[in-house]
């Protein structure tokens, strides 16, 4: 499940790989790449919210909406990749590839569910670690293979996603959540809604939702970061896409170490621990990337590279054990689409305080970290 998880979201960042060369074939500036980035998020917004109230989420076999949705993604990036003629066209692809992803993030945490419902934190950890690499594959694919087209590049992310559709099919869907009756799919709005009633879920989408305001606008801008701090100068052989491979996946360690101590100290204190490094990253490369040297910047962004995605498993594990085991799919599907809704805001904020004032307005990320942890306290005391 992680390994085909790993393969089906190399889908997710694989335009962001290709950057430099968009810039030059369509004219693209920074603020395009980053529309090109949220049109994905609007489609796997659209396609998580459709999961989740037409009840598709709880009513259907996970395995089935998962090879179904690697496939659609994989020809919707291909067709990116040799159709596209200008970012609004290119839009409209991305925006396919994010409807076919929602198939695939959120119904792929169900699948872990099903089938190791007593190591949900740890389980969900491994498949967030493998999300991760998936997003730095592409950069790695641009790292390695300098010498192919973009063309070739993004294809080659189609590939793998076939590949992970393959592995689905083959292991199926496990025996631990059941399926929700046809007679009740008049109810699952209702009912997907009422989760958020329940103060345990409450608090951890809280958090969930102050993390996403940080995660997915960090992967947009590590390149941008690089060039403009001049890091990608310093480090000639690993370049833009090198470095950025080597910080984004440095986030699946820390997914694998933060699952394996979500079994010792618990996966609240993982999360909120995980919240708290990343935004302390934030406000000290704003305040201190021009006086630290090459080493100690690139040693800053690996460990916030690492922090960044660490809690997300933890928090989808702590919504997961929240909700009655019939509503888990569509619960987990509306909090990814509330989540990622607020991506949306943040790349295109992002990218375009950070293309016109510099590094240091990175600084505009750290509201999430602040927010997802008092969010967080509030929820669970209100709950108690």
């Amino acid at each position: 499940m992680s390994l085909a998880q790993l393969l089906g979201t190399s889908l997710w960042f694989s335009a962001n790989s290709a950057g430099e060369d968009l810039s030059r074939a369509w004219n693209a500036g920074a603020a395009d790449i980053g529309w090109l980035t949220n049109a994905v998020q609007a489609g796997f917004i659209l396609g998580t919210l459709a999961l989740a109230f037409s009840g598709m989420a709880d009513r259907f076999r996970a395995s089935t909406i998962f090879v179904g949705s690697a496939l659609a993604g994989a020809v919707f990036n291909v067709g990116f990749a040799w159709l596209a003629q200008d970012v609004l066209s290119g839009s409209i692809f991305r925006f396919l590839v994010g409807l076919s992803l929602a198939g695939i993030y959120p119904i792929g945490m169900k699948l872990i569910v099903s089938w190791e419902p007593d190591r949900t934190g740890q389980a969900l950890a491994l498949l967030v670690a493998m999300l991760t690499l998936g997003t730095a594959l592409p950069h790695f694919l641009r790292f390695t293979g300098s010498g192919l087209s973009w063309r070739w590049i993004i294809t080659c992310s189609s590939l793998l996603a076939l590949l992970g559709a393959a592995l689905i099919q083959n292991l199926g869907t496990g025996p631990h959540l059941p399926l929700r009756k046809a007679g009740e799919a008049h109810q699952p709005r209702r009912l997907v809604l009422a989760a958020l009633g329940i103060p345990r879920f409450r608090a951890a989408a809280t958090g969930y939702f102050g993390h996403m305001w940080e995660l997915y606008s960090f992967w947009t801008v590590v390149p941008l970061l690089l060039a403009a701090t001049g890091l990608s100068d310093a480090f000639p052989l690993l370049g833009v896409a090198g470095l950025s491979f080597f910080i984004i996946a440095a986030g699946a360690l820390g997914c694998l170490a933060g699952g394996v101590l979500s079994r010792r100290v618990g996966s609240a204190r993982v999360a909120l621990g995980a919240l708290a490094i990343s935004g302390s990253c934030i406000i000290l490369f704003a305040l201190a990337w021009q006086s630290l040297s090459p080493l100690g910047l690139l040693a800053l962004l690996l460990i916030w590279g690492t922090a960044v995605v660490a809690d997300s498993p933890q928090f989808s594990a702590l919504s997961a054990r929240a909700c009655p085991s019939d509503l888990v799919g569509g619960a987990l599907a509306l909090q990814n689409a509330i989540g990622f809704t607020i991506t949306m805001v943040s790349i295109w904020a992002a990218t375009a305080v950070v293309a016109k004032f510099g590094p240091s307005a990175v600084a505009i990320l750290a509201p999430g970290p602040v927010l997802g942890l008092w969010g967080f306290a509030r929820a669970m005391r209100n709950g108690a």
